[in-house]
């Protein structure tokens, strides 16, 4: 579903990622770990096509299509969909009117799936103004479930939640990528990574892999609940090390 290849982005002449590669396969949902300022969050709106990133070397690719110098708005149609951490309010521009215009074609009932998150009392404010944390994150589901995307990128979907709109937010996630389907087969047609800080989010979603990010680069991968639990006990430092003397070797 999406393949990264010695990535090096920078921002401003600042370099913030150096040859980041992973892969993200049909199905998998994949989870991203790193300290604050490692570059997560940069990774997934490089992943996006956010303008302000820009990409010195390395390709990105998606569903076997080289996207690297694709528009962000090109990205989307192809079933690429993000949740960012904070969202920018949009005055004017009621939640109704904005997922409906991005459900259009797909048979969505915008007002039952926000029935489904108790979002329904907010379709007819302006998207994101005086909303929580918990509402903002939910307010972005609903917007991917009415842009259906193949593959979800998920910024910290715990930040600024509470446990009860935790709960809901975990759900919901865990049902867009089941595909809204109970059949198992047709749990492995969406893709995910997530960026999580705290890995509460493995609550309610099942990860197969997870990736460590520090300094800009990924320092290793494994197992998402061994590679949280190691994060807890030893912190990331212990992970730094570990890369440098595999390198040194």
């Amino acid at each position: 579903m999406l393949q990264i290849e010695d990535l090096c982005v920078e921002v401003a002449g600042r370099p913030l990622l150096k040859n980041v590669s992973l892969t993200v396969e049909k199905g998998e949902t994949n989870v991203l770990f790193g300290p604050n300022g490692a570059g997560k969050s940069a990774l997934l709106s490089t992943i996006m096509g956010f303008s302000n990133y820009k990409v010195t070397s390395g390709k990105i690719f998606f569903k076997g299509k080289d996207i690297t110098d694709m528009p962000i708005n090109e990205r989307a149609k192809l079933g690429m969909g993000i949740m960012t951490q904070r969202p920018p309010n949009i005055a004017g521009v009621r939640l109704r009117e904005l997922t409906a215009i991005v459900a259009e074609g797909k048979g969505l009932d915008v007002r039952e799936t926000a029935a489904g998150i108790d979002m329904e009392r907010f379709l007819d404010r302006d998207v994101n103004v005086g909303f929580s944390g918990g509402e903002i994150k939910r307010s972005e589901l609903l917007q991917l479930s009415a842009q259906q995307p193949d593959m979800f990128l998920l910024d910290e979907p715990e930040s600024g939640v509470d446990p009860v709109n935790m709960a809901q937010v975990g759900t919901m996630i865990a049902k867009l990528l089941d595909g809204g389907s109970s059949c198992p087969a047709c749990r492995r047609e969406k893709s995910a990574l997530i960026i999580t800080h705290t890995g509460e989010v493995l609550d309610y979603v099942e990860a197969d892999k997870a990736f460590i990010l520090c300094n800009g680069t990924i320092m290793c991968s494994g197992n998402p609940r061994k590679l949280l639990n190691e994060i807890k006990t030893q912190g990331y430092e212990e992970c730094i090390k570990c890369r440098l003397n595999l390198t040194k070797l």
